[in-house]
């Protein structure tokens, strides 16, 4: 499967942003699918993480009640509804699929795509 990530760009504290990642190929519904995100000097962190049915999400405890990750998979796409953003929320956001059962372990993902940056201005 092949990913690709866009929708972000320059927000202030306090405003929100709505992340998409369209995916190609016939099996997107069979695979897991997270969002990740990369601060300059930090590790990749696994933010929001869902699985293939939408009927299972995972939640960093940095981002619970703020960001809601969806999926629609007739349109073989995943969002990021990220509101309430902070400073700290600013970082290259990827998205990910993961063909195992796991959807909060961050070792699970097997694809990636190109990153989006998402920055939160104070």
């Amino acid at each position: 499967v092949q990913l690709q990530a866009f929708g972000g760009g320059l927000v202030q504290t306090g405003g929100f942003l709505r992340l998409s990642c369209a995916a190609s190929g016939r099996t997107f519904s069979s695979y897991g699918m997270g969002w990740f995100r990369q601060a300059p000097g930090k590790e990749r962190e696994l933010v929001a993480g869902i699985s293939w049915s939408g009927g299972r999400t995972y939640y960093a405890d940095s981002v619970k009640g703020r960001f809601t990750i969806s999926r629609d998979n007739p349109k073989n796409t995943v969002y990021l509804q990220m509101n309430s953003l902070k400073p700290e929320d600013t970082a290259v956001y990827y998205c990910a699929a993961s063909s195992g059962r796991s959807i909060s372990r961050a070792d699970v993902y097997d694809y990636w795509g190109q990153g989006t940056q998402v920055t939160v201005s104070s």
